[in-house]
């Protein structure tokens, strides 16, 4: 799969394709039945797939740190749009020039200079342009104008509601983590780089993980049971996400403590799988009592995963 970032880097050859425009936060069911439409379409005409994202997301250029946390991050969700079998990946950066943009003038600079779209595929709420012109029924005229074809997706139901970024969103931050996965099509998951923090985890016996997230948000709060995997890794473990407030944490930090395993893992990507909610994250009253109640985590996390085992056996 190829990534282009920004209209300036495309060229001639990534001109003739079929295409889509979202931010793809999940890359979730609704998201794959989009997807699924693109590809069968390209196959039938014998072009590229090219789904198009934006970098910010509009809601965050808009509202900065009160925007909603991601899903997924950037990096996450192009690897989940290259396993669903797009060819390219256009993202482009969402910025003042983009935002002041008018319907026709995106239509005539991305989807006909730029791209030269010969199907486009949009989801059923799509908006676009300053003016909030662009929408399905502007792009219908634009395609029969231009000669492009364009259709909408149908809305993907789940338990007789809509599938969203913003319905799993929600689910997740009620640590509702079964009907996130229902809704994802997979576990929910965080992947981010292990790097050195302040082992304090050492120093009351419980080495952690402290896994990147990067100016990422997690939509998630508290400790959970979970599964690792990387480079030639895969364990259980238990994790707290949030800001520590028993050390006066500034940052959100996830950290992780692997069960049976001690190797270094630094600077390597991890893939956080969330299992099972435990508690909420709270103050202690010292490290010692941080310590005891991690110990008890620890046995609980241990008897999920022990129940899960007898249960699949």
């Amino acid at each position: 799969m190829e990534l282009i970032r920004g209209l300036h880097n495309l060229r001639d050859k990534h001109k003739g394709c079929v295409a889509t425009i979202g931010n793809f936060d999940g890359v979730h069911l609704g998201h794959q039945q989009v997807l699924a439409q693109v590809m069968q379409k390209g196959k039938e005409l014998g072009l590229p797939t090219v789904v198009i994202i934006f970098e910010p997301q509009p809601r965050e250029f808009f509202s900065g740190h009160d925007a909603p946390p991601r899903l997924t991050r950037f990096d996450e969700k192009v690897r989940l749009l290259e396993a669903q079998g797009v060819d390219r990946v256009l993202c482009l950066t969402f910025n003042e020039r983009l935002r002041s943009m008018t319907a026709d003038q995106f239509v005539d600079e991305l989807l006909l200079k730029g791209l030269a779209v010969q199907h486009f595929v949009v989801g059923d709420d799509f908006r676009f342009g300053c003016d909030r012109s662009g929408d399905y029924c502007m792009l219908k005229r634009s395609g029969r104008h231009y000669g492009f074809s364009v259709v909408n997706t149908e809305t993907y139901d789940v338990d007789d509601e809509r599938v969203s970024s913003s319905r799993i969103r929600r689910a997740l931050q009620s640590n509702q983590l079964a009907l996130a996965e229902k809704l994802l099509g997979r576990p929910y998951r965080v992947t981010g780089r292990v790097m050195h923090g302040q082992k304090l985890g050492r120093t009351i016996g419980v080495p952690t993980a402290n896994v990147r997230m990067h100016r990422f948000p997690c939509p998630l709060t508290g400790v959970y049971a979970v599964t690792l995997t990387g480079e030639g890794l895969q364990a259980e473990g238990v994790a707290n996400v949030g800001m520590r407030p028993t050390v006066n944490g500034t940052l959100p930090v996830l950290e992780a403590h692997l069960f049976d395993f001690d190797g270094d893992i630094y600077g390597q990507l991890l893939a956080v799988e969330f299992k099972a909610f435990i508690r909420p994250e709270q103050k202690f009253d010292g490290l010692e009592k941080l310590k005891q109640q991690i110990e008890t985590d620890i046995r609980e996390v241990r008897e999920y995963f022990l129940a899960g085992a007898a249960k699949a056996n």
